[in-house]
């Protein structure tokens, strides 16, 4: 397998990381910037309830984008088995 071909499955891999963390990444900062600002207007400081929402964010975005999650991977998986078949013959 040429090194061009590698570097590319290599960048291939590492964008697919970054789309697939994207979801629950994002969810847990919208919530704890949600729950940051309602803190800080209220005055309480308790930082087991940012946690708790945040948690909750990304189980619920886990559960919401984890079946395109899972696609993603097995298709990207079966593209590397493909490679793995074309070298070894």
């Amino acid at each position: 397998m040429p090194v061009e071909e590698l570097s590319q499955l290599a960048r291939d891999a590492m964008m697919l990381l970054v789309v697939l963390v994207l979801p629950p990444v994002g969810a847990s900062l919208i919530a704890g910037l949600a729950v940051s600002i309602v803190q800080t207007a209220t005055q309480i400081q308790e930082q087991t309830i940012s946690f708790a929402v945040r948690a909750a964010a990304v189980i619920a975005s886990l559960i919401i984008a984890g079946p395109w999650i899972g696609s993603q991977l097995q298709a990207f998986t079966e593209d590397v088995f493909r490679l793995i078949s074309a070298v070894s013959l």
